[in-house]
Order: structure tokens, then sequence, then C-alpha cells
């Protein structure tokens, strides 16, 4: 395209010649001799040059200025202050020397204008570079991103990346090499400590390094010595106070001159791909050990369901035969016996119980949460709880009260479980009360600002309590409570793991408050009827 120029000078006879001597040189020129015919010139469009007299030279410009100042004249020379590209000339100027010094400017403008766009194309390559680097967790995918994104933005021959023996980083080589050429065969670094020597110092001194070719600074594989490139930078990867890898880029026949801003991609890509390997390496570990978790969670529970599939077979046929003999009326058993043969039956609950526990637990780890969802009047299930441990809490000299409820909510669930539920909190009451205390068990429904209706049953008791250090840890599997420990009260610490998640597959909520030596009340909330069809 042909260059234009926009002169501006009060002086009629200079502004003649100046513009005679550009259109000479091949230039479109536009005249003024004043400021508001200058400013019409510049609004109607953007010259590649404006050679302007000091009198009219505008304060800012988006196109090069050249000034034409009477360097005796200290005023005439600030005139050439102000934004954008500017120089100046003596007045009254040499043809030639207007010429190319008008030239000069436009040169340098689009020197600059060719360097930033390219700075701005580079810096968009690798950060697509880097934004590939950050979609994945596979080391190797990583690597590959790096070397292939370096090699196709710079044109090199080859590109290398290798990472040293560390615990950050799992052990990674990647190579790209420009399309006709065959594959590098190096193998590991032959002399590792070397290079990582060289690769710390760099990365400590947060430099990289550049050569015309081979400079014997650092060792790397011979295969790559043996190139002899023309232009090579290698760039250390790190983390914290030392390298974890290192990388290079070659160009074979070519020498090749290496921007800051260049350096300065490659340092902020190659640190980004140090600590995606970095991140990427922890979470294979952390997926690593889960897995390691689930195959271990897997055993025990299938340990647990083949020792309770075993222990129920032979306790089913003990408890069958203590009923034969207790109840046989052609061989009665004396008194004494039979004493001794209840201790027996309730020592053989007692270990039936435990393996139903288990067998809960077992099934609830195992995946088998399967409700048999019936409705299910809340009031009628917790009489036939309470009517099946009065005898029990008889024995321990404790009162259980059931307070009547206003109305006997309607429930969608699993009758049998939800009958399990209360039998362990009611049953926990018993054990944990002393002699002569009181168990209230209570049931309302209310409704919640939105209108979700919900049924709410309160277990509270009068015994030992649970200390605020230890209340959140009641539903962890195993968990006994320090008091219970040293008192001796039996118990395996499942009953309320296994409540949490039966209430837990109902929708609902379970929530404890004690006291230590005051009492305990646990509160069971459950979604009634029409919200648990929903659901």
């Amino acid at each position: 395209m042909q260059r234009t120029a926009v002169v501006a000078d009060p002086d009629g006879g200079r502004l003649a010649s100046s513009a005679a001597a550009l259109r000479d040189a091949g230039y479109l020129v536009h005249m003024a001799e004043d400021a508001g015919t200058l400013f019409t010139l510049l609004e109607g469009g953007r010259p590649s040059v404006l050679v302007v007299d000091s009198s009219l030279s505008p304060r800012e410009s988006r196109v090069p200025v050249l000034v034409l100042v009477d360097l005796d004249d200290a005023n005439e020379i600030a005139a050439i202050e102000g934004s954008g590209v500017r120089d100046c000339i003596a007045k009254p100027p040499a043809a030639k020397e207007l010429v190319h010094r008008a030239t000069a400017l436009i040169n340098l403008v689009e020197r600059r204008t060719r360097a930033r766009q390219e700075a701005e194309a580079l810096r968009e390559q690798l950060r697509l570079v880097s934004a590939a680097v950050r979609g994945t967790n596979d080391p190797q995918e990583i690597a590959d991103y790096v070397v292939t994104g370096f090699g196709e933005t710079f044109g090199a021959d080859h590109v290398w990346l290798t990472t040293f023996e560390d615990e950050r980083v799992p052990p990674i080589t990647a190579q790209w090499s420009r399309p006709g050429l065959d594959p590098l065969r190096a193998g590991p670094l032959e002399d590792e400590a070397t290079a990582r020597s060289t690769a710390d110092q760099l990365w400590a001194r947060a430099e990289v390094l550049t050569s015309d070719g081979s400079d014997g600074s650092i060792r790397l594989p011979k295969s790559l010595e043996d190139l002899h490139a023309k232009a090579s930078v290698v760039v250390p990867m790190g983390e914290g106070n030392s390298s974890l890898g290192i990388l290079w880029i070659a160009l074979l026949d070519s020498p090749r001159a290496w921007s800051r801003a260049e350096l300065g991609l490659i340092q902020h890509v190659a640190g980004n791909a140090a600590h995606g390997l970095i991140q990427s390496h922890l979470i294979s570990s952390q997926l690593q050990v889960v897995k390691q978790l689930q195959e271990l969670d897997k055993a025990k529970t299938d340990f647990l369901a083949t020792v309770n599939h075993e222990l129920r077979t032979p306790l089913t046929s003990i408890m069958a035969y203590l009923d034969m003999i207790q109840e046989s009326t052609a061989d009665p058993v004396s008194p004494e016996v039979h004493q001794m043969l209840d201790i027996v039956v309730r020592n053989t609950e007692r270990l039936r119980m435990l393996i139903e526990d288990m067998l809960s637990v077992s099934r609830s780890g195992g995946g088998d949460g399967q409700l048999h969802l019936t409705p299910v009047r809340l009031g009628r299930t917790l009489e036939i709880v309470a009517g099946a441990l009065r005898p029990l809490a008889t024995l321990q000299d404790v009162t259980i009260a059931l307070e009547p409820a206003q109305e006997d909510p309607e429930l969608m669930g699993d009758e049998v479980q939800l009958q399990q539920v209360f039998t362990n909190l009611v049953s926990n009451a018993i054990k944990f009360t002393p002699s002569g205390g009181k168990i209230h068990v209570g049931s309302a429904a209310h409704a919640d600002s939105d209108g979700t209706r919900w049924a709410t049953v309160r277990v509270t008791d009068t015994g030992i309590g649970i200390s605020s250090e230890e209340i959140s840890h009641v539903f962890t599997r195993f968990y006994r409570a320090s008091n219970a420990m040293a008192g001796a009260v039996p118990g395996t610490g499942l009953g309320l793991a296994i409540t949490k998640d039966i209430v837990s597959r109902h929708g609902g909520h379970i929530d404890v408050a004690s006291e230590l030596g005051a009492g305990t009340t646990v509160t069971v909330t459950l979604p009634l009827a029409h919200e648990a069809r929903a659901s």
C-alpha cells in the first residue's frame, strides 16, 4: 500500500517544499496550514506519518510524528514531548533528510507493531498449551502437550522433556520432532546428578540456558549432544527450592536469538507443566490410596458376611434345642437347671442380636440398602417396641413411659427396619439408665415453613449421658463412649451407626443431645407419607 503523509506548517514555502519532497519519494501527501485543517485531516483517516511544525504539534497522536523544530529554541524542542512515537528534524529540512527520517520513523513503528503482534500470537499459542496442561491429570499427556506446543510454536526441530528421580513427580520422558525428522533415540539422562545440579542452579537463579550449540554446561543424553544444535534453550522445571525436571528446545540448522519475552513465556509454561505434573502425581497417589481402601472395605464386608453366615447357622440350632428343652413336658428339668437355661437363653439372644447388628453393617457397607416401603403407623410401631422391651426394662428396674400422641402419623417406610431403629434407641436407653431411672418415648407431627410435614420421635432417658467431646462420635461404627467402657456396659458400638443409616435411607435425620451424668435425648425426624412418596 502507498504510504501517506500529512504535512502541517504555517509557513507556506516550507509546507510546499516538504510536501514536494515526500511526493517525489512516492508518498501520498495532504497539507494543512493551521490547526483546524490538521484536525480535520487526522479525523478523516490515519496517515503513515505526520510531519508537523512545532507550533502545530499535537500533544497526543496515534501515528508517528516528525516535528520540525528550531534547534536553537528550547521551547520548540520541548514540543516534541508527548505520547506516541516522535522524532525531530531541524527546519528548514533538507529534502533527502526529511524523506529518510520520515521513512525510518514509519519503519520503526511497523517493526514495533509486528513485534507486538508476534508476541501476542506467541502468548496466545502458549496460553493454549497451558490450558491443555491444566485440562488433564495424566502426567504423560501434560508432558506431550508441552513438547508439542513448544515445537510448533517456535518452529523447533526437537523438543525434549524429562523429569528426575523425585518423589514429587512421576518419571516422565516426552519428545517432539519436526515432521520429516526421525525421533530421538535417547534414553534417560546418562548423568542425572550433573544435569540436576545445573537445573538446580538455573532454578535458583530463575534463569534459562541459551546457546548457539552444545556448550557442555549440562550433560544431556549423548544422542542429544551429538546433534550439535545451532541454537537451543535449556529450561529447568521445579517447585520450591529444587528442580524436578528439565526441558530442551533445539534448532539444528539455524542460529536463533531468544527474546526476553519468549524466554519468559517458556519459563511460565514450564512452571505450569511442573505444577500440573505435581498435581497429577498427588491425584494419582490419592486415587491409588482410595482404591486400596475400597478393596480393604470390600474385603471387610465380605468377611463380615461370611462370618455372620457361619455364626447364624449353628446359633439357630442352639436356640431351637434350648426352646425344646425348656418347653418339654415329657421330661421337665429341675428349677435349678431351668434357671441356668434362662441364663443361656439370654446370652444366646444377646449373641443373636450382635450377629444381626454385624449383618446390618455388612449389608449397609455393601450397598444392600433396599427398602420395602409400606404405610406405617408410627404410634403403633412405638407401642410394639415399648411392649417388647418392657420385660428387659423391668429387669433393670427402669420405667418406659410411652407418651400418647395427639395423632398417629402415617409414614411410608420399611416397618421392620423402623422397628429396629426404635428398638436400638430404647434398648440403648435401658442399658445406660441406672436402676430407678425412667425413659420417655414421645412422638409428634409438625410442618416446616415450606409446607413439608415431618414426624418426630424423641427417646429421653435419665442415664449416664455422654460428654460433649464424645457426642460427635456416637454414630461412628464400633465407637463406644468412655463411660460405657469404664462401666463395662455391654455393646458393640454398632447400634447407633445402623440406626443412622436406616433413618438416612428413609430421608430423615437423627440428632443426639446429652449431658454427662444427667441423661440423653435422641431425636429422629422422618418425612410423612406424602413427602416420603415424592422422595
